[in-house]
This record gives structure tokens, sequence and C-alpha cells, in this order.
């Protein structure tokens, strides 16, 4: 789960313009597409389950939710100042911002620690046991390993280094 020097540069430069907004920095990614690249980040912040109900400025009631549409048109704004003046992608391209969702994909292994015993869909660079694809239920997340242990069949455990994970997300199930 290594970011590409581009990414990480994006990242950096984002980051102050993403936390100006009280919201948190999930995860970015940048796909250059020929002429038109597209730059998506993924925005989260805390749900408070206390908080009294108020009304935002769509005129909804919102009682302790996560992102809305406007902390999306917030972050879009700041951040699209941040990089129209420093300008760091050659070309056009697409700004799109938006909460990880349901099926969140995951940037780093402490955003899966929270995760532990749900189901994750994994892509990795190298095969493992002759897979590069699979869904499996997270067991254990070790920052300080670099690894990641999930179970891909009843009580069959594999070891994965994070550096090998190509994609993780969420899987989302009701």
């Amino acid at each position: 789960m290594k970011l590409s020097s581009k990414t990480q540069a994006l990242y950096e430069l984002i980051a102050p313009a993403v936390a100006a907004c009280d919201v948190e920095l999930w995860g970015i990614e940048f796909i250059p597409q020929g002429k038109k690249s597209l730059l998506r980040i993924y925005i989260d912040k805390a749900v408070d389950e206390n908080a009294e109900p108020v009304m935002n400025e769509d005129g909804e009631l919102e009682k302790g939710r996560g992102i809305g549409v406007q902390d999306c048109v917030n972050v879009t704004h700041q951040v699209g100042g941040t990089l129209d003046v420093h300008d760091p992608i050659s070309g056009e391209y697409a700004l799109e911002v938006s909460s990880p969702g349901w099926d969140r994909p995951f940037f780093n292994l402490i955003q899966m620690q929270a995760y532990i015993g749900q189901q994750v869909a994994l892509r990795l660079i190298s095969a493992v046991e002759n897979r590069r694809k699979f869904q499996a239920k997270l067991v254990a997340v070790d920052v300080e390993k670099d690894l990641i242990q999930v179970e891909v069949e009843k009580q069959h455990i594999l070891e994965i280094d994070s550096h090998n994970i190509d994609k993780a997300n969420l899987v989302y199930q009701d």
C-alpha cells in the first residue's frame, strides 16, 4: 500500500487544505488518463452518536452524521484553490471529493485496524498461494511488521506483506 511519488506529493499538498475544512483526509487516488487525469479525494469524520440534531446548509436534519454533501463542497473549493496556486498536475484533470463509503478503500494499515473481523477484498501485486485477488476475513493487522493476516478459508490464515497489496477495500455486508 505504498503511494507513488506523485500521489505522495499530492497528498502532502492537499492534507492541510482538507484539515482546514475540519474533516480527515482518508486517502487520495491519482489516475492519469491521457489528456484528462482524475484526482479522487476521500474524506471522513467521526460520527458523534450523542450529537444534537442540527439543520445543515442544505436544509437537512443531521444527527451526528459523518461526511455530508456540504463537506465535499467545502473540500472541493479549498483543495481546488490550493491546486490552482501550486499547479502540481500538468494538463487537464477532474477533481472528485467523496466519503470512503460502505466499501471504503484502505490506504494504510492503521485504517484497517478498526475493521478486524470483517471481510476485505484484496488485489495483490505478487500472487500468494497462486492468487492475486480474493475476499477474506481480516484477522490481524501488525503495523510494526507491515503485514496483515487474513482467513481465506475456514481456519486457513495467510500473512500478507503490506507492500504486496495493490488495492484493499472493505466488503460491505448487511
